[in-house]
């Protein structure tokens, strides 16, 4: 629990506010906002590092959230240092997994971290970042400093790792290596000083080794924001390649844009709040799919360009027009439903009951939560969606099922 915030500056507070958005935790926070009035005063810029594993060629979204948190520390003034884990990254980060991962060759890092640089800087100020490569401290270190550096943590401490405590409780193997990698990561921040290290909430005890470390070295302990783990495409597992759910940043521009469309509206809330710092009461005001659209648009146009997001959009509705629907569907008018008041805003339950493709409001809702429903090329999950009649007019492509396919219409 953060202990009482002391009293902050106007500019403080001014930080502090942009900094926490989409955070889950900043332990401490009032050591931040210390750090935050220190660096006002001095004019000294605190010292921010985020650690990447080039564990693949391509960064996706999920990394990204990381990204743009260091890109506010740095639009604020701070240093920012995108550390590339090329050391780490042989060895294979254990957070989160069930097996000891594959350890990947030197060159195959070195490789994947050049593109790794090149992604990165779509979102950081070249001029403003500083890259390091955590080899360049720990390539150095002796089998005497490692057995020094080992001193400071505990065998027990380390088994209280949630993955570790479970592969050891279900006798499944863990290297010694593998109990090597928080030690590895958390002296990072003491080789780099770092006054603030931001990472994903399945790093925290990582991130806290290096608060524990700085302090066995004489320095003053990092504080530590941990950032929510972005789901993927499917809605339920944390955005990974290995996983198949993952948004590439250098995909085709309509794949990028497609993927985002598929996403539930929940999910899109969430991207807004993590990817980008549009207002979120203006999101929330907004139509779900006019939403939708507008952040996948943000996105392609944010890694493609302007000209790439322009066309995807219209491949992505032109394509399901002239494959989705028949030309020759008819229509079911909003005159046909029963006369109910207000009728600008009608619900889909009601619409698709209306329509014969279901026989009941509880198997319409079950179907829409399930997934089986899309409406302008967008899946719908949620039982409660209505219809906000805008325009004298205005129609909607409803694909119910695999098969079904219903034009509604305003009349």
């Amino acid at each position: 629990m953060d202990r009482a915030a002391p009293t902050m500056s106007e500019e403080a507070k001014k930080q502090l506010n942009s900094l926490s958005r989409g955070c889950v935790e900043i332990i401490q926070k009032d050591e931040l906002v210390q750090k935050i009035e220190q660096s006002i005063k001095t004019k000294k810029p605190l010292r921010v590092k985020a650690g990447f594993d080039p564990t693949s060629k391509d960064l996706h979204l999920g990394h990204t959230v990381l990204l743009y948190k260091l890109k506010v520390f740095q639009e604020l003034g701070h240093e920012v240092i995108f550390l590339i884990g090329d050391f780490t990254g042989m060895i294979g980060d254990p957070s989160g997994r069930s097996e000891t991962r594959k350890s990947l060759t030197k060159q195959e890092v070195l490789e994947n971290a050049e593109t790794y640089k090149e992604q990165a800087f779509k979102i950081l100020d070249t001029d403003k970042t500083m890259v390091d490569f955590n080899s360049r401290w720990m390539g150095q270190m002796t089998a005497v400093d490692l057995i020094h550096l080992s001193s400071h943590y505990s065998v027990a401490r380390i088994l209280e790792r949630d993955d570790f405590q479970k592969r050891y409780i279900s006798q499944q193997p863990i290297s010694i290596h593998e109990f090597l990698y928080p030690l590895i990561q958390g002296y990072d921040s003491v080789a780099l000083k770092a006054d603030v290290e931001i990472g994903g909430t399945d790093q925290k005890f990582n991130l806290l080794v290096g608060r524990d470390l700085q302090r066995a070295y004489g320095q003053s302990p990092q504080v530590v924001m941990t950032m929510p783990l972005l789901e993927g495409t499917d809605g339920l597992r944390k955005m990974s390649k290995s996983y198949g759910n993952s948004i590439g940043l250098t995909e085709l521009p309509a794949d990028i844009y497609g993927k985002i469309m598929s996403v539930s509206d929940n999910l899109m809330l969430k991207y807004y709040e993590l990817l980008t710092d549009f207002p979120m009461e203006e999101i929330r005001k907004m139509h779900p799919m006019e939403a939708k659209k507008k952040l996948a648009k943000e996105i392609v146009g944010r890694y493609q360009g302007e000209g790439e997001a322009l066309k995807a959009e219209g491949e992505f509705t032109h394509k399901f027009t002239r494959r989705e629907f028949p030309a020759d569907l008819t229509p079911l008018f909003l005159s046909q439903l029963p006369e109910t008041p207000g009728r600008a805003s009608v619900g889909l339950v009601a619409i698709l009951v209306k329509s014969g493709f279901v026989k009941s409001n509880a198997e319409a809702r079950r179907m829409i939560e399930q997934g089986g429903v899309e409406i302008d090329s967008i899946r719908v999950t949620d039982s409660f969606y209505k219809f906000e009649i805008r325009n004298a007019g205005q129609e909607f492509k409803i694909k119910i099922g695999k098969k079904g396919f219903l034009l509604l219409k305003d009349s």
